[in-house]
């Protein structure tokens, strides 16, 4: 007579557990494992079918389900003190750690190599150690905090204008990118092909300048725009007037801009009082993040600009001309997603760190 299949049981709960460590893709190869062993065993099936289903022996399979059958899911983790013991003393990964801020005389950051060197260990085992830490001593990212006074009262005015904009009217997203470089490269790049990215030269001939005006329909994700030579009140007021022609009359217009001189001219404030339905909305200063056509202009830079060879400012004219052309044939509205609450209590995060930076 056959012996008798032993059955095991488990709770609702911690079956679900073990169905959410089998499958996840971020648990360890050795949790779901585990966890597919003792799932397979609560479905009635033998230690030997589990070991074939498994690809492993049977002794593996008895002994993890005898040690869930005793401990539940604590069972299935490892006990203290098994494997390897670690090879690199606790206090030199505790210096390739704390030491990570504090650079040598001379320098302003550690490589994995000068680090390697300094600590006594291999540079390797230095990024492990630090990839492990989370601590990135190659990685600067730049930010300016804003001292404007009038901070949060500008930053909720822009806020309030991209989550609930004002009825019979349009929000427009104002800037203008200067210094935009008719730059020909040297010699003709290599194009893209397989396992080589395309070429272009470091070296380059100057053709000149021009500046970008852009207004950005937040709604509609439609752009105005003009090109100038360069960038005083004159060439603004002229792009003003050009949003009055090319919007409807009967809406009124809020301009989202930042603190530039020539946006406060006493010519374009006397021109804007002429003009009623034109509003005027500043983002704080040093805040530039805030005015969302900047992502137009970053694009620009990436698709266009940067990686591009001109002969002369009238061809960077044209491509740019091209480029719009396109994003307004197939536009994409603009939608503020971050948390105005969110923001405003990470960048008083930075202010008080900053503060106390200073205070030491």
């Amino acid at each position: 007579m056959a012996r008798p299949i032993k059955v095991m049981i488990a709770s609702e709960d911690v079956r679900a557990e073990l169905e959410r460590r089998a499958k996840a893709s971020t648990s360890a190869h050795r949790d779901r494992f585990r966890s597919k062993i003792i799932l397979l065993r609560l479905d009635g099936l033998r230690i030997k079918d589990v070991a074939g289903r498994t690809n492993t022996s049977m002794p593996t399979v008895s002994m993890w389900s005898n040690r869930f059958e005793r401990f539940g899911l604590e069972g299935l983790k490892d006990k203290t003190g098994r494997g390897r013991k670690p090879s690199i003393p606790a206090a030199k990964i505790e210096r390739v750690i704390t030491e990570a801020t504090r650079p040598l005389e001379g320098r302003t950051r550690w490589s994995v190599r000068t680090m390697g060197r300094h600590a006594g260990m291999s540079h390797s085992t230095v990024q492990r150690i630090w990839a492990k830490n989370d601590l990135k001593p190659h990685v600067t990212k730049t930010f300016k905090l804003s001292n404007d006074p009038k901070f949060e009262e500008k930053f909720w005015d822009v806020i309030g204008l991209y989550l609930d904009p004002p009825a019979k009217a349009l929000v427009l997203c104002c800037d203008e990118k200067s210094q935009c470089q008719a730059l020909e490269r040297t010699q003709l790049g290599l194009p893209l092909a397989p396992k080589r990215p395309r070429t272009m030269t470091h070296d380059y001939k100057r053709h000149g300048t021009v500046t970008l005006f852009a207004a950005l329909n937040t709604i509609e994700g439609k752009l105005i725009a003009r090109t100038e030579e360069r960038h005083t009140h004159v060439e603004w007021l002229r792009f003003l007037k050009q949003i009055d022609r090319e919007t409807p009359k009967n809406l009124d217009i809020h301009l989202i801009q930042d603190n530039y001189a020539t946006h406060k001219h006493p010519k374009v404030k006397a021109w804007l009082g002429r003009h009623k339905r034109f509003k005027s909305h500043f983002t704080p200063t040093s805040s530039s993040w805030m005015n969302l056509v900047e992502r137009f202009f970053a694009d620009l830079t990436e698709d266009v600009i940067r990686t591009g060879s001109f002969a002369s400012v009238g061809e960077l004219v044209s491509d740019i001309k091209v480029y719009l052309a396109g994003r307004n044939a197939n536009p994409r509205p603009s939608k503020w997603k971050a948390e105005g609450a969110a923001i405003l209590e990470k960048i008083n995060r930075a202010r008080a760190a900053l503060d106390k930076l200073e205070a030491a």
